[in-house]
């Protein structure tokens, strides 16, 4: 097998002038994208259309950086803030409206640990999953094989190393849950302050237009 089908099935491989020629378009887009002006919205939303393996109306904030760009799959309503890095050399794919804070960083790359293997320069890519309506605070880190459940929040500065399930708040170093998100949350923001009643009534409005995906109710149990 050469390197790119080895690093496409998941398995060691070594960065050789065909994987560095792969990365080549990632770095034309990335610079072009981290230099354009940046209040034109619909030129950046078309780069990042070119860059992704799925991208139809995202949206990110430059800066951003990326090895291929067409390993990231996005659904619907993506956002990311500025200075996002995500490191594809395994598939990075998102649901629909899932938001990611500054710096987030997602890292499907790593390197054995001993330091003889890791001297040979084979490394390896594991996809990271991350479902639907998945909030991502400023400063997280996404390792290499995770997965992130639907609903779920992960708080700023964590490192996630496992995977997290739906409906939670999970945050730390290691990343773990802290509590499930319920239908209480549903009217509530900051620290459980609740929502302006003329923002509640906009909400329930859409609420009421009933789409599921969008706006899902939480769990009644485990």
């Amino acid at each position: 097998m050469d390197n790119i089908s080895r690093r496409d099935a998941g398995i060691l491989y070594i960065s050789d002038e065909a994987v560095y020629e792969e990365q080549k378009r990632a770095r034309r887009l990335t610079q072009k994208l981290n230099t354009m002006d940046r209040s034109d919205f619909d030129a950046i939303a078309a780069v990042i259309r070119e860059l992704f393996g799925r991208g139809e109306g995202a949206m990110v904030n430059p800066p951003f950086y990326c090895d291929y760009g067409d390993h990231i799959f996005v659904g619907r309503n993506f956002f990311a803030n500025y200075n996002c890095c995500f490191l594809d050399v395994g598939k990075i794919t998102f649901g629909d409206n899932c938001l990611l804070g500054p710096n987030v960083c997602i890292t499907t790359a790593g390197h054995p640990v001993h330091p003889a293997a890791r001297n040979t320069l084979y490394e390896y890519g594991i996809d990271v999953t991350v479902g639907n309506n998945v909030w991502i605070g400023a400063n997280a880190v996404l390792c290499p094989g995770v997965t992130i459940g639907d609903n779920a929040v992960i708080g700023a500065g964590s490192v996630v190393t496992r995977d997290i399930p739906a409906w939670t708040v999970a945050a730390g170093s290691p990343c773990r849950v802290i509590r499930r998100i319920t239908e209480a949350d549903r009217e509530l923001y900051f620290r459980g302050v609740r929502a302006d009643d003329e923002a509640l009534a906009h909400m329930r409005a859409l609420w009421d237009a009933g789409d599921e995906l969008r706006y899902p109710s939480a769990p009644e149990s485990e």
